[in-house]
């Protein structure tokens, strides 16, 4: 039978006269990579035999690390582009996909460490020396990347993160804070959904009409009947109205990005709500995918950070960490929505409104959310210009599904 990579050719490729056949090992350069396993103790003349599952374990981090940087360099990539071409909307998603996959296996890796005991552990540790997993710089660089800013970082034994590397690492962590980063790229991305414009759809003011119908409503049901239920519907009134009064003006929104309790603006978590309440529309289908793997990556980190430091407190306690750290305190204090980079996209729940309260589209809208242009230029609101003479809906071309 033919191998099907070969497209029905069997024989092998052919190769220049005196060129060396590719190997499985030399492919994947297996001499070099396998030679990296040196144990300290044994170096040393006393080869403790858990010191060797410690460095596999920790090769292993870094190696996803390196690849988790590829796939997530290719998406910031992509956003870059203005317009974000609309068939890499899946490619983003396959990708963003992978690295969600890629953490899973990070977090369940734990579960190997641990079947090293703490004194196993012990009676290699004084070999690491001041060594610490504090000092994966492809960590930070993919802290960065996806957007934690260095004022939200916990000082690691006070001192700051890029602090303890050698100065070509230091420049290089330099350049990655200064890069758009995945969030802000996000960002940009979701300011131009469409829908958002003002002289078009104004999903602003269409929700806020929508809302305000929502709480005459419930003010009305409140007034209506008495005693406890009154008094319930009056809190939920109240509730309501203080949570969507945070997300409508603009001004209160800015007040918590300052404080820190919101990370994108106005108008991008305007976008990802008008995603969120019309996921269904085709246009909407794969961001709305692409929003819940920005916030199962988030969540797998928080999973990553939880469980890094529930081993660090079986396998030392409270003792100090090998870099001087305060080992278990300092991992647990990074377990925390502070590093949480997708924490809006979570708290969209906060603003589901009842089906009846979700503004409808207008037909102009709805066929430019379910239809694709069929060749350049064309545009469903072309259609409608040529058939009623009403003017274009003004669409955000740059938006990855526009």
């Amino acid at each position: 039978m033919a191998c099907p990579y070969l497209n029905g050719d069997s024989s092998p490729p052919k190769r220049k006269n005196g060129e060396n056949d590719t190997t499985y090992g030399k492919y994947l350069r297996l001499d070099k990579l396998l030679s990296c396993v040196e144990m300290q103790t044994e170096k040393n003349k006393n080869p403790i035999h858990d010191e060797h599952l410690f460095i596999v374990i920790h090769q292993v981090y870094e190696l996803w690390f390196k690849q988790i940087l590829f796939e997530l360099n290719s998406i910031c990539s992509i956003l870059s582009d203005t317009p974000v071409a609309e068939n890499k909307q899946l490619i983003m998603n396959s990708r963003l996909n992978r690295v969600v996959e890629i953490m899973k296996l990070l977090v369940s890796q734990f579960s190997v460490i641990e079947t090293m005991t703490p004194h196993d552990f012990a009676e290699f540790r004084p070999y690491l020396a001041t060594s610490s997993g504090f000092e994966s710089y492809q960590f930070r660089m993919l802290e960065n990347i996806i957007g934690i800013k260095p004022e939200w970082r916990i000082k690691y034994n006070k001192t700051e993160y890029k602090q303890v590397h050698c100065e070509e690492i230091y420049k290089q962590l330099e350049e990655s804070e200064k890069k758009l980063s995945l969030l802000q790229l996000v960002q940009e991305w979701l300011e131009r959904t469409p829908g958002l414009e003002q002289d078009g759809f104004n999903f602003s003011k269409q929700m806020k009409n929508s809302i305000d119908r929502m709480l005459t409503d419930i003010k009305n049901k409140s007034l209506a009947t008495t005693g406890y239920e009154a008094e319930e519907l009056m809190e939920q009134y109240n509730k309501n109205k203080e949570i969507f009064e945070s997300v409508l003006d603009e001004s209160q929104h800015a007040a918590l990005v300052k404080r820190g309790e919101r990370r994108l603006s106005h108008k991008a978590l305007q976008g990802a709500m008008m995603i969120s309440l019309y996921r269904h529309e085709i246009r909407f289908s794969q961001p709305f995918q692409f929003l819940h793997l920005l916030m199962d990556l988030d969540k797998l980190l928080m999973n990553w950070r939880a469980s890094h430091s529930q081993m660090v407190q079986r396998m030392i306690g409270s003792k100090l960490g090998t870099g001087g750290s305060s080992g278990y305190q300092y991992l647990r204090s990074t377990v925390s929505d502070r590093y949480k980079v997708f924490l809006d996209l979570y708290n969209l729940s906060s603003y589901l409104v009842p089906n009846e309260y979700i503004p409808p589209l207008t037909d102009m809208m709805h066929r430019h959310l379910s239809t694709l242009p069929s060749f350049p230029g064309h545009t469903p609101e072309s259609e409608d210009v040529k058939r009623k003479g009403d003017n274009p809906m003004v669409a955000s071309a740059s938006f990855a599904v526009a």
